[in-house]
């Protein structure tokens, strides 16, 4: 095993010292099995040598049973009982010390973990598979709760190998030392297997984790599966996968199982020395049946570690290199995290936003945002609208600080958010999106969400102000219906509606909408837009959208392109600039009457009258798609997969 790796046994410190009483009692227990185990042997040693044989018991034993060989047996069949009882009551005693630390460390790690996980930016999770966390969380974690359980048991053996070697060497010092003749076989042999062994068991890790990644992906793109029959496909890439995983599985514990034969060999080979050298002692009476039955029983008890150690070794091997891949997702830093220093925001905001020569850059690509700088006053409305790709999205994440700017700053009443808690920043934010985000549980509990400790009143009254509050009673179970998988049981406008009533509970003073209506009809639109009224009234509010119907109630419209506010001004400003908004709103139906007439040497938009392109804009409308149908026989002659 690498050295490498045992730096990652200190990860289990600072668990452990939470739990200094466990410790302290495991290690009591462990010393107790130790001394426990050196008196196994001794009562069968007193009956052959004292009982059946010739020699005359000690005078302590004497002074408290007699002579007699009756009492003697008696006393000898009662200590045997005893020092077993004793070992068992220890060992389970033990088992219960060591199963509740090693669950309680590796709950604490976990959480750790979870809680680390969350506040990892969003940039981490786009570029980590959810089956990779999640295996780390849920199964690589546990390594710490098992390592720290692991080393006070082979502390002991090492404690008790010492002990019954130092009698050993006392009762007869050439077969001790014979003994030792199986333990430079066995030290080879383990650090060939150690060297050889780590890369398998990462590989085994890493295939096992692409299992778990490929379950999670399936069930999150069920409904595409279904759509496209592709069940068997996935069916096959599971079992492709599982069947790689389960060979270099086999292929691991073939290799344990002959390193476990090597050393069985060379423990049997080194007490078949003893047995025969410790037989001729006894005839020459340069030692007792009893004392080789004590002999043999502490060598045996020696090379019980050493023949199982291709399984402890494959253990700790396991241990530090879960602790080590668990480890590596604890030392991710967050890319948004609270600065030294940094004070929460005092109060509720009054809204007054700025952002100030922001640009932001996800890793590897050009810059989602260049030079970006306005102003929005508390309680105004803004919309921002813009073509796929031009950095929408990315604008607003950094309003709750789900992303820093990578230059500029981005101002709540005239903080610098970077020198506010991210939690405080996070508390005056409300956020509806695109997707309405549900978990699988009650709709009360999902709208409570918002606020932990409201009343039903008040979540019943949010759902009133959500326009949500009739489709929900008009359930059998009404708010205590449990919504499925992302809120699956209901449709996407009543999600929506959900949603939105967990905003108004939430009651913060800056409201993000992330395209709030992309994804539902006109009709439900109408509906969702009247509560978005009420759910903007009094807030400063950033709407997102691509239906241009969405902004109806904004006082200013941004117009982002490539990253970079183009225009800005009302919507009878902008339609007058005839720039990108114009497009737009043309390419939506707007009013032939808002597009002013086509500006000389800038083309039309293709199939759009009246609709110029704008130069600053920099950005032309691609032409529709063309799907033409195929020829019968080559329709014919498709495979399921193309």
């Amino acid at each position: 095993m690498k050295r490498e790796y045992w730096k990652y046994f200190k990860v289990t410190f600072p668990y452990l010292r939470r739990r200094k009483g466990q410790v302290a009692a495991m290690i009591g227990l462990m010393i107790a099995s130790a001394v426990a185990a050196l008196a196994e042997p001794w009562p069968l040693a007193l009956l052959v040598d004292d009982v059946l044989g010739v020699h005359s018991p000690p005078r302590p034993l004497v002074a408290l049973v007699g002579r007699s060989r009756t009492h003697l047996i008696v006393f000898a069949v009662l200590a045997g009982f005893v020092v077993t009882l004793v070992i068992q009551v220890i060992s389970v005693i033990s088992e219960y010390v060591t199963t509740k630390l090693d669950q309680e460390v590796a709950l604490d790690f976990r959480s750790d973990l979870f809680g680390h996980c969350q506040r990892l930016s969003q940039g981490f999770h786009d570029d980590t598979t959810t089956g990779d966390s999640m295996y780390r969380i849920n199964f690589e974690a546990k390594a710490v709760g098992e390592m720290s359980v692991a080393l006070p048991p082979l502390a002991q053996s090492v404690l008790t190998l010492i002990g019954m070697f130092v009698i050993a060497l006392r009762i007869d010092a050439t077969l001790a030392l014979l003994s030792l003749v199986a333990v430079p076989f066995v030290s080879y042999s383990t650090s060939y297997y150690g060297k050889h062994i780590e890369p398998r068991l990462i590989r085994v890790r890493d295939l096992e984790s692409k299992s778990l990644t490929i379950v999670n992906d399936s069930f999150n793109m069920l409904r595409v599966i279904c759509a496209f029959n592709r069940e068997d496909h996935e069916h096959r890439l599971f079992q492709q996968q599982g069947k790689d995983a389960v060979d270099a599985r086999v292929n691991i514990t073939l290799r344990q199982t002959v390193f476990s034969l090597v050393v069985a060999l060379s423990t049997a080979a080194g007490i078949a020395l003893i047995l025969g050298f410790g037989a001729n002692d006894v005839l020459h009476h340069r030692l007792t049946a009893g004392q080789l039955l004590v002999v043999l029983a502490y060598i045996h008890a020696i090379y019980g570690p050493l023949s199982t150690i291709s399984s402890t070794l494959a253990g700790f091997q396991n241990h530090l290199i879960g602790i080590r891949y668990a480890q590596e997702l604890l030392d991710v830093r967050p890319d948004v995290a609270d600065l030294p220093g940094a004070k929460p925001l005092p109060g509720r905001a009054h809204g007054d936003i700025e952002f100030r020569n922001v640009q932001y850059r996800y890793r590897g690509r050009e810059p989602a945002l260049r030079n970006v700088s306005f102003t929005v006053g508390a309680g105004e409305v803004v919309g921002i609208v813009g073509p796929t790709g031009a950095g929408k999205s990315t604008l607003v994440s950094l309003l709750p600080r789900f992303l820093d700017p990578s230059e500029g700053s981005v101002l709540l009443d005239g903080h610098d958010l970077r020198t506010l808690t991210v939690a405080s920043v996070r508390d005056q934010v409300s956020l509806v999106q695109q997707e309405p985000l549900l978990f699988p549980r009650s709709i009360a509990e999902n709208i409570r969400y918002g606020r932990l400790d409201a009343t039903d009143d008040e979540v019943i009254a949010a759902a009133r102000a959500a326009n949500a509050h009739e489709f929900v009673t008009a359930l059998p179970q009404g708010y205590d219906t449990k919504l499925g998988e992302r809120g699956a049981k209901v449709s996407g406008g009543e999600r929506q509606r959900i949603a939105m009533a967990r905003a108004f509970l939430k009651d913060a003073p800056v409201l993000i909408l992330d395209e709030p209506t992309s994804s539902i009809d006109s009709r439900t639109e109408a509906v969702i837009l009247d509560a978005l009224e009420q759910l903007m009234e009094g807030r400063t509010t950033l709407i997102v959208a691509h239906r241009l119907s969405t902004l109806r109630r904004a006082d200013r419209i941004l117009v982002v392109n490539a990253g970079e506010v183009v225009e800005q001004g009302t919507h009878q400003e902008l339609i007058a600039a005839g720039g990108l908004y114009t497009q737009l709103n043309s390419l939506q139906g707007g009013a032939r009457g808002d597009a002013p007439p086509s500006v000389p040497g800038v083309p039309a938009v293709p199939g759009v009258q009246g609709a110029p392109t704008s130069v600053s804009a920099g950005w032309t409308p691609p032409p529709p798609p063309s799907f033409s149908r195929l020829p019968a026989p080559a329709r014919a002659g498709r495979g399921t997969d193309g």
